[in-house]
């Protein structure tokens, strides 16, 4: 089956930057970069114009950064999927970049390796995280357990059955469908009726915001 084209926008002040990251992208069969941007303000004025399913973004422009762009591209109706790209191994962009919506972050060093499977994962509705962050993710953890901020009474156990509730952590851990249904021994029918039910019992539209909410419910276990 021919998979569908994924229509990209590159925002990035550097122009060998971009130059680079569409080689990367166009390597692909089916992703094309439909258009570029300078900065986050021009990213911003271009979607007003130029229909696109995600948009990369570099974290620090001039004008308007990265951050502030996701930020506004995600209060929009139907908006497309981000991605932030910094040349930064640096936690608080990272989280920084989880709340204003972004479905990854990764990093320019290593675009050539990350950067299309974290497009891949970002249109499948799932969160992309580089072991660097993964680790930060679970110091962030262990600290809200020594601050107290995270208790039983903060995870869903209450609203998902212990079934759910596995299924969900998986997802959090970064787990596919079908790796979630090997590890519990069930079928991958049943590993998306219950990521289905999960959704619907925790008013979520997609992976992406599951994984963000098992993040701030402690469920991310070290």
């Amino acid at each position: 089956m021919t998979r569908r084209t994924t229509r990209v926008m590159l925002a990035d002040d550097h122009a060998l930057v971009r130059r680079g990251v569409r080689l990367i992208l166009e390597a692909e069969p089916d992703i094309e970069v439909v258009a570029e941007a300078g900065d986050g303000l021009e990213a911003i004025e271009l979607l007003r114009e130029v229909e696109v399913d995600l948009v990369v973004l570099d974290i620090a422009m001039p004008r308007v950064t990265g951050l502030q762009a996701a930020r506004d591209i995600g209060r929009r109706r139907n908006p497309p999927r981000i991605l932030m790209l910094s040349m930064h191994d640096n936690e608080q962009y990272f989280f920084s970049s989880l709340k204003a919506g972004a479905s990854g972050y990764v990093l320019k060093s290593v675009a050539d390796e990350d950067l299309v499977g974290a497009v891949r994962s970002a249109m499948r509705g799932d969160a992309f995280v580089y072991p660097g962050a993964m680790s930060a993710l679970v110091r962030d953890y262990l600290d809200r357990i020594r601050r107290g901020q995270v208790t039983p009474s903060t995870a869903p156990d209450s609203a998902l059955t212990e079934r759910e509730d596995q299924v969900l952590k998986l997802i959090a851990e970064g787990a596919s469908s079908k790796e979630i249904a090997a590890t519990l021994s069930i079928s991958l029918k049943t590993v998306e009726r219950h990521r289905a039910n999960i959704l619907a019992k925790l008013g979520m539209r997609d992976r992406t915001q599951l994984t963000r909410y098992a993040i701030r419910a402690g469920l991310i276990e070290p």
